[in-house]
């Protein structure tokens, strides 16, 4: 079945996104016989991944790529049907939702489940495509801090969301420093003398040289001549949510610009679903799949009531 023969009556429910939310959910959907499209931009997050260690079951580690080939392979296995494309936009209509994608496909469902997940904000850094392009930067401390014990770790970030990664990161060394890139850190007199009491060092220089060896970051030179050495760069610089196909919707939005969802996965908005990395949360790819867990089964269960089957 194409897009095309999806695109000639109204789908039970359409799956924005293919990472590990949209293809954990694919797999549910496909399982309760539901008549569903996942449109997958092929930008997951989760594609960045080198090897995961914390993702359970798998002892060994497992690259994104590989994860979510094995994930679509079971999705498909139940017929799940997954076309490549980008939604730029979903509105309400009567009978349930139209959403419109980027090479002019017009989609109706009545149910929608979002799963578009977050883009990193990248450190603005010389040699910006061989040090972010080659994974050399890390993003995400929960998931990996275990494999920096005691390493010289540098964290690119300002201010107290940048501090808070620091912290976080003291778990594993005590040699950590805050880079800024020129920006002032701007903290509370509180939060400066917390650092000081963890032996943070702060470097509010911009970088210069970014100097590789042994396919990773070995050190910084700043703009003053100061060569700054690690084992480990992470990025506390955030992340962009990819919430444009539905926040005119009358959806709520976090601070962070991320999705509100109630104890079901659903917005504020009847039958508009979300999981995974663009939802208010941890953003972790066990997380995901349990959120989509959860919407699948609250998506066939509404759909069943509104059929009269319950």
């Amino acid at each position: 079945m194409t897009i095309d023969d999806m695109d000639s009556g109204r789908l039970d429910v359409l799956v924005v996104g293919g990472g590990p939310a949209g293809l954990t959910a694919a797999i549910y959907l496909a399982r309760y016989r539901r008549r569903f499209l996942v449109v997958d931009a092929g930008a997951s997050r989760a594609s960045w991944i080198p090897l995961s260690h914390n993702h359970a079951g798998f002892p060994d580690g497992v690259t994104g790529n590989d994860l979510l080939a094995r994930m679509r392979t079971q999705a498909e296995r139940y017929g799940a049907r997954i076309h490549s494309g980008t939604v730029e936009s979903v509105e309400r209509v009567e009978d349930g939702f139209l959403a419109r994608t980027q090479d002019g496909r017009a989609l109706r469902a009545r149910t929608v489940l979002t799963a578009t997940g977050v883009i990193d904000l990248e450190p603005q850094l010389p040699n910006l495509y061989q040090v972010v392009q080659r994974g050399l930067i890390r993003h995400c401390p929960i998931c990996d801090g275990f494999e920096v014990i005691d390493h010289r770790i540098g964290v690119i970030g300002h201010g107290t969301d940048a501090l808070g990664e620091a912290l976080f990161l003291r778990t594993y060394s005590r040699d950590i420093t805050l880079l800024t890139l020129g920006e002032p850190m701007k903290l509370e007199e509180a939060e400066e003398r917390r650092m000081a009491e963890a032996g943070i060092r702060a470097v509010e220089e911009p970088v210069a040289e970014v100097h590789c060896e042994g396919g990773r970051i070995a050190a910084l030179t700043t703009a003053s001549g100061e060569r700054l050495t690690f084992d480990t760069l992470y990025s506390a610089l955030g992340t962009v949510p990819r919430t444009d196909p539905v926040k005119d919707l009358g959806v709520r939005i976090c601070p962070d610009g991320r999705l509100v969802t109630d104890g079901h996965q659903q917005t504020g908005l009847e039958g508009l679903y979300a999981a995974g990395d663009v939802v208010d949360g941890l953003n972790q790819i066990s997380v995901a799949m349990g959120q989509a867990a959860i919407a699948a089964t609250a998506i066939h269960r509404r759909l069943q009531i509104e059929d009269g089957e319950l």
